[in-house]
């Protein structure tokens, strides 16, 4: 079977790694990298002729534990997620090879490749294991795994903080769908999905409590606002490569666990369409706002995957409502534009954390304000980066606009056929989409032009130097990809017609017919794309062929008056986005410093700010003194004694058994 083998394949790359990269003068990166590529491409084999149209795949073996069995199968919605993730892990890998070096003769480089390799594989059972206790051994695993590697550089305080943060963020989240699998195994008697999916939950208030549970389980690995404290954290905290990895597509795992809990949890009420547009909307809005009050460009991109999980969420949002009033239109174009923007966050996320990355190896620095003019110096990486901030911005004709397209077409249609209850949240979706992608472009804009454009605004730019081509295949892939999609937008929609049939159980004609008629108004819009950059590619072939039998010098630009323009004169971070950061203040909580200019000659002038970010500042941090001060009060029981401890635990054996035997 092919998934074993590609699972086979990653197991034992991961421990080959370990045992033979134990040495830090020794670089044998593509020890741990290669088994990646090649699990990928083994694994994409029958995730694509499945949503080709193959037939569904299963393994089920038994297995020694409680509960539980090793039951695995692929079909079309675990395909879909199952491409984008082999697909960024294999690029990631490449990538890592290169961006590792630098560490290859300070510390060994095996223990990284081993739980790279477990992560991958940790992804890959979540999205294929079918019985509960095997889902959450693979969660647990895809947890553990990821721990050690954002804590990689675990010799800096704040890299142990952020990685604690990841870790306990997780595992609460994790108690969530303990009691979310309990419940289900309860009332259907069984750990199995097939029989979950087969019997579903008639009680609409057991069905709303574990609703809930679902939302707060997976929504704390998807990055939900105000379950997303852990993920600006540990992002740029990790290596970039392993960045791109998590944002990519591990947080996708939460999406993908919502998703499949709704083929469980029967008919939804309408309230649960409501409350994940209200998810996505807070989400969306929250996240591309705290990003654009960023100066680290890595926890800039940790914030902009809040924003896209948020436009996800919408999309899932829109398909609930679909699915509380049957309407086949709003099912298939927002589950159809939330699937969508999975694959396309995958690509266009992965570029900018590998173009951070690349950006991080070249200069030594994240910080936005010391860079600058890198343009000149990196021009691969800037053009790959420039890709993906158009793309994240939801411009046409890159991939990112397609989703996003998607998810507009089905709240605009939704919201002139159906009454207020549906037509209100679907009103409130096409508001927040066009907030959200003008703040993203505001956003990005600031970033690409203070990073790449200008002049050098410190000494960190002065050896910048531009990635080898490990690290720069990988960003002109994926920047490739984002291209191909958008401007193969019909093809792309009309591959999502056997993911949704299976997700809203639509017959074949309905879907079909659903997006066929999407996918005749994209084609104008890529027509017309096609169209400006053929126009853009003879203009200036023109502009070339003009300028070929001519002098051309170079000179400074004016410089407004001033006789001796200074890199000081240029915007900052702070001051590109102080228009905006001052209009949404009461939500962002930014505290300024503003050292004004003084007299007609003044000497320096100086604009700080800083956005804590509010969720964890004002709601989990002192809920956690809270609890520490409440369980300082039992340390009385610490007394260091060993056999006062086998106590304790013999005691609560006996208390337990007591119990179940009474």
């Amino acid at each position: 079977m092919w998934l074993l083998s590609a699972m086979a394949v990653l197991l034992y790359g991961a421990v080959v790694a370990l045992l033979l990269m134990k040495r830090p003068s020794l670089n044998y990166s593509w020890l741990g990298a290669f088994p990646v590529v090649l699990a990928a491409i083994i694994g994409c084999i029958p995730a694509i002729q499945v949503l080709l149209g193959g037939p569904v795949e299963q393994f089920h073996v038994p297995w020694p534990v409680p509960f539980g069995e090793f039951f695995i199968e692929l079909d079309p919605l675990s395909a879909w997620f199952l491409v984008p993730t082999l697909l960024l892990s294999a690029l990631s890998a490449i990538y890592g090879v290169g961006y590792l070096r630098p560490w290859q003769s300070k510390r060994p480089l095996g223990p990284i490749w081993f739980f790279y390799g477990l992560l991958v594989l940790g992804m890959m059972l979540v999205l294929l294991a079918r019985n509960a206790v095997l889902f959450l051994v693979a969660w647990e695993l895809m947890a553990v795994a990821s721990f050690f590697l954002v804590t990689f550089e675990h010799e800096r305080q704040s890299v142990r903080e952020a990685g604690w943060i990841y870790f306990v963020a997780t595992h609460l989240g994790t108690v969530f769908l303990l009691a979310f699998f309990l419940l289900l195994a309860r009332e259907t008697g069984s750990m199995d999905f097939a029989v979950w999916a087969a019997q579903g939950i008639h009680t609409q208030g057991l069905a709303g409590v574990l609703f809930l549970l679902a939302v707060i389980g997976f929504g704390t690995k998807a990055g939900f606002m105000p379950l997303h404290v852990w993920l600006p954290e540990a992002h740029p905290a990790a290596p970039s490569h392993v960045s791109a990895l998590m944002s990519g597509v591990m947080i996708k795992t939460g999406i993908y666990g919502l998703m499949r809990a709704f083929t469980f949890l029967g008919t939804p009420p309408l309230w649960w369409g409501w409350g994940l547009v209200a998810i996505g909307l807070s989400s969306g809005v929250l996240g591309v706002l705290f990003a654009l009050a960023q100066h680290d460009l890595k926890r800039l991109l940790a914030y902009h995957s809040v924003e896209n999980i948020g436009i996800i969420a919408l999309g899932l949002g829109v398909g609930l409502l679909g699915m509380s009033t049957g309407s086949a239109v709003l099912m298939v174009l927002g589950f159809g534009g939330g699937l969508l923007h999975v694959l396309n966050h995958a690509l266009f996320k992965g570029l900018l954390f590998l173009g951070a990355g690349s950006v991080v190896h070249g200069t030594g620095t994240r910080e936005i304000d010391h860079l600058g003019g890198l343009l000149k110096r990196m021009p691969w990486t800037a053009a790959a980066f420039l890709v993906g901030a158009v793309a994240i911005s939801g411009l046409p004709p890159l991939n990112g606009f397609l989703s996003e397209f998607l998810i507009f077409l089905g709240a605009f249609k939704g919201g002139i056929s159906t009454g207020g209850p549906v037509a209100v949240p679907l009103l409130v979706v096409i508001a927040g989409l066009a907030l959200i992608g003008g703040l993203a472009v505001a956003c990005f804009t600031k970033a690409f032009g203070i990073v790449f454009l200008g002049e050098a605004r410190s000494e960190h730019v002065s050896r910048a130097h531009e990635v080898d081509w490990t690290m720069r295949l990988p960003m002109l892939m994926l920047a490739a990809g984002c291209a191909g999609i958008g401007l193969c937008a019909p093809v792309m929609v009309g591959s999502l017609q056997r993911v949704l049939e299976n997700v809203t159980t639509q017959r074949p004609e309905v879907v079909r017919m659903t997006l066929a008629n999407t996918t005749a108004s994209l084609l104008f819009v890529v027509i017309g794309a096609v169209t400006f950059l053929l126009l853009v590619a003879m203009l200036v072939l023109v502009r070339r062929g003009l300028l070929s039998d001519r002098r051309v010098d170079e000179s400074v630009t004016w410089g407004c008056g001033y006789p001796q323009p200074t890199v000081r004169m240029q915007y900052t971070a702070s001051s590109f986005a102080q228009p905006l950061t001052d209009l949404f203040r009461p939500l962002l909580g930014t505290r300024k410093k503003l050292s004004a200019p003084r007299g007609l000659f003044p000497a320096e002038a100086a604009l700080k700010t800083e956005t804590p970010d509010l969720s964890r500042e004002e709601m989990y941090r002192p809920m956690f003194e809270r609890g520490e001060r409440w369980l300082s009060q039992l340390r009385w029981l610490q007394h260091g004694n060993v056999q006062l401890y086998i106590l304790y635990i013999a005691a609560t054996l006996l208390v337990l058994l007591v119990w179940k035997f009474r």
